[in-house]
């Protein structure tokens, strides 16, 4: 007889962490819209918040009992356990936005006297938390290029011996160049001591879960803007943590005290995009290799900003091989001119739609210069990548051929 074959994380997202004989035999989890849970007997009530609190060990086998839904939530719960199956994370938690998710978890893991080295660029929320707002704290916060190699990070490094925590969002937001994920591990732990382990958190929003899996390539903490691709229908706002069990432990601790937790509907909605998170994600890349190709043959079209393709660089080619099994949904392109030929386009779309955001199942189309990013210098944003010609495109579900026909006629204003 064969060995029973694992199943597929498309498979298990229909089976963890929900019993429906626990829910009178319902096939989907109820919304458990509720405040508060009743305990049976007091010391239940004083044994729950003994764990919450940290006051005891979880005993072997012992589940956090639900208190309060600021703290935990049948919904929550359901959906933590689920969201692990393509990151191979031990454990998620679930925020009331991607930003409440990495500023949770940032506070928890990093202390007065820290430094947090942070890819370049980077999404707007999570550059002004780090260029404005740690450093109130005492945190430095020092950029690098996203497309740093490993030497250029390593001497950014010696040169800032109290890194804590190297941060990179791969694809960079908007300029989609990869960040080597095995180059920011390895600096990581020649940083590290036996007393202090140097972090390495990743924003995988772009690509993530089902085209690139960065707790596989070294990473400690992997986040998600959940409004995108897990929630998929522009209908809500929520944020994802996962990693090893010790960290989101102590990440979950940090959500209950700032509340920044969740609330049931956004979990119970999240949970039913799961089941399509999977063809949707790969639909949208499809379509995107359409358009790709229309924009990189295109006159009014000066470059393309893409994973995996060749005007990116030779290098960038070989790390989206080694860390990635998908380019996307998410392409840039620059039109010939600048910021008044880019709004022609943007004025004139019909399909698409002028929107910031991702990951939906309809069409956006931004511009970073002045929308997404407007709070970076110009400085700041030319020596990150990116001028006011670039338009930045997130790809849904329409027809291919309407949207290039879309696409078409837009550029033709330029």
């Amino acid at each position: 007889m064969s060995e029973r074959r694992t199943p597929s994380p498309q498979t298990l997202i229909f089976e963890k962490g929900y019993d429906p004989q626990r829910s009178e035999g319902a096939a989907v989890p109820p919304v458990f819209r509720t405040s508060t849970f009743i305990f049976k007997k007091a010391m239940d009530g004083k044994r729950a918040f003994e764990l919450a609190y940290g006051l005891r060990p979880r005993e072997q086998g012992e589940s956090p009992a639900l208190i309060y839904t600021r703290v935990n939530n049948p919904n929550s719960e359901i959906l933590e356990d689920r969201v692990t199956a393509w990151d191979g994370a031990e454990a998620a938690a679930l925020f009331s936005s991607g930003m409440g998710a990495i500023s949770s978890t940032c506070l928890t893991l990093l202390r007065p006297g820290d430094t947090i080295l942070f890819s370049d660029p980077i999404y707007g929320g999570t550059e002004y938390l780090f260029r404005k707002l740690l450093p109130e704290f005492g945190i430095q916060t020092v950029p690098f290029p996203s497309g740093a190699d490993e030497v250029a990070l390593a001497a950014l490094a010696a040169a800032h011996t109290s890194t804590r925590m190297i941060f990179i969002e791969s694809p960079a937001n908007p300029t989609m160049e990869l960040c080597d994920m095995p180059a920011a591990r390895r600096v990581a732990d020649r940083l590290s001591t036996p007393e202090r382990r140097v972090l390495v958190l990743i924003d995988n929003t772009f690509l993530g879960p089902i085209f690139s899996q960065p707790l596989r390539h070294g990473a400690d903490v992997v986040l998600y803007s959940a409004t995108k691709f897990f929630g998929g229908h522009s209908d809500l706002v929520a944020g994802l943590a996962m990693g090893s069990a010790s960290i989101i432990s102590a990440v979950r601790a940090t959500r209950t005290i700032l509340g920044s937790m969740s609330d049931p509907d956004t979990a119970w909605l999240i949970h039913r995009s799961l089941g399509t998170l999977q063809l949707r994600m790969e639909k949208q890349q499809a379509n995107t290799v359409r358009l790709v190709e229309l924009l990189r043959t295109h006159p009014k079209v000066k470059r393309v900003y893409y994973p995996g393709l060749p005007e990116m660089g030779a290098r960038q080619v070989a790390l989206w091989k080694q860390q990635c099994t998908g380019a996307g949904s998410l392409v840039s392109f620059d039109v010939r001119g600048g910021e008044a030929e880019a709004y022609r386009v943007l004025d004139a779309v019909r399909h698409m739609r002028l929107a910031v955001s991702l990951g939906g199942i309809e069409t956006l189309v931004e511009h970073p210069w002045s929308m997404t990013h407007a709070d970076m210098t110009p400085e700041q944003k030319l020596q990150a990548g990116f001028s006011q010609s670039m338009i930045r495109l997130s790809v849904g579900l329409e027809d291919p051929a309407d949207l290039a026909d879309d696409l078409e006629q837009a550029l033709q204003k330029v």
